[in-house]
């Protein structure tokens, strides 16, 4: 049975195997032509998400075809798009590891979750219909978004070259704290990443004025009274993609890092973070863990000294920890 949906804008769309595949949309972000290494397999595959598809990319060493590999699945941060992490993760590949790295809904190349601009046609129950619709895209919704990590740990189980027992998680800023997240859900994870995470999103109820308006944004979205974010919105920081503060209430994944004793979890911070204030995020969630764990702060580092001058050191720490807790090799 198909669906016809007419998008806002005036886009059409129709279901296919994959899901919903409408157009690019206003606010969509652009991704430039890829061509990987000439050792690297690479290739792009879609994966369902509550209905919603989200565009995952893969990655591994040709020498390898054929094997079964300790996997990494690498998520962006905020505001970011899985082609930023092609870098990173060609160097993974070529530490032996497939990698998969995502978009989350609405971001990249991925769909976002469209919602009814108009009431269902009650006579229709249970039948297709022709419906109005809007397409929600760059907004940073914390629930989604780990609820798109978690899918993707469910898809990456049957891909042939999965070691499903090894799996490892790596996040970088906003995901530090998603792969916690999920790790303290899913005990198939054995080994996270958190590179200059943010682990505490209470921020938005935590003075009189933030909660305020948090809760009043609630209420008008509950009753109708105001959409979703447009594309492009810049508001923290001026960072891409505006918070659902409703959902940042609920989401402090710091609270969650003693519920996977049995993953081994890294956390890079630095020295110099300017963000936020690491006592109450990575250093926090460490002393919380219960597993296999280290700290690491590179000195003299802001936030963002972690995709330049300290790239190649966060590298080279993820990977050691890696191969120590998913292949068992010492360093």
């Amino acid at each position: 049975m198909k669906f016809r949906f007419v998008f806002f804008l005036t886009f059409i769309t129709v279901f296919t195997p994959f899901g919903l595949l409408p157009p690019p949309v206003q606010g969509q972000q652009a991704t430039a032509a890829y061509s990987a290494p000439d050792d690297i397999h690479w290739r792009k595959s879609p994966i369902l998400s509550e209905g919603t598809q989200i565009i995952a990319e893969l990655f591994s060493l040709k020498s390898l075809d054929g094997k079964k590999l300790p996997t990494i699945i690498m998520c962006h941060g905020w505001g970011g798009v899985a082609a930023d992490l092609r870098a990173d993760a060609v160097t993974f590949v070529r530490a032996g590891y497939l990698v998969v790295t995502f978009d989350y809904r609405g971001w990249g190349a991925s769909d976002g979750r469209v919602v009814l601009t108009g009431p269902v046609p009650r006579d229709k129950v249970g039948m297709p219909f022709v419906a109005e619709v809007k397409e929600i895209r760059e907004v940073v919704d914390p629930l989604d978004q780990t609820t798109d990590l978690l899918n993707v740990i469910h898809w990456v189980h049957g891909e042939p070259q999965c070691d499903t027992g090894r799996i490892g998680l790596w996040g970088s800023s906003y995901s530090g704290g998603h792969v916690v997240y999920a790790a303290a859900r899913d005990r198939r994870v054995k080994a996270t990443v958190s590179q200059v995470p943010a682990l505490d999103s209470r921020w938005v109820v935590q003075s009189k004025e933030e909660q305020e308006k948090t809760f009043q944004e609630a209420t008008e979205r509950a009753r109708g009274e105001i959409g979703y974010p447009e594309p492009g919105a810049r508001v923290l920081k001026n960072l891409r993609g505006a918070p659902i503060r409703e959902k940042h209430m609920r989401y402090a994944p710091v609270e969650d890092a003693d519920k996977a004793p049995d993953c081994a979890m890294l956390f890079i911070l630095a020295e110099k973070e300017e963000l936020f204030d690491n006592k109450d995020h990575g250093i926090k969630a460490h002393d919380r863990a219960k597993g296999p764990k280290n700290l690491v702060v590179i000195p003299n580092i802001t936030h963002y000294g972690v995709y330049s001058q300290a790239r190649s050191q966060a590298q080279k720490l993820a990977i050691e920890w890696f191969d120590q807790h998913l292949k068992g090799v010492q360093k």
